[in-house]
């Protein structure tokens, strides 16, 4: 079962994070009008690349399988950009509770 698109009453869009280059990050091609709910909370994270702790201040909830890897570019429905800290896929087989994919923003 996937989170109802009904619930999902945001637009995001996600450029997903490629690697590093000379030049600095690289994204692919920008998806816009993910479609999705945000919420503007306050979370303490961890960032699995360096280890450093961070702050989220947006979580994202969208369909699964997103491709959102930790580094990716977001647009939020205000306009605002950041960056994914990280991504999770939620399930639970057997149990009525909707799939999805949690995205931590910083």
């Amino acid at each position: 079962m996937r989170v109802p698109d009904a619930l999902l009453r945001h637009r995001v869009t996600i450029e997903p994070y490629l690697g590093d280059s000379a030049y600095g990050p690289q994204y692919g091609p920008p998806v816009p009008h993910v479609r999705a709910l945000v919420a503007a909370a306050t979370k303490q994270v961890r960032r699995a690349t360096d280890g450093r702790e961070v702050v989220s201040t947006a979580q994202v909830i969208t369909a699964p399988g997103l491709d959102c890897p930790p580094g990716s570019r977001v647009t939020l429905p205000n306009g605002r950009v950041t960056s994914a800290l990280s991504t999770a896929e939620h399930t639970a087989p057997g149990l009525p509770v909707p799939a999805c994919t949690e995205v931590m923003c910083e």
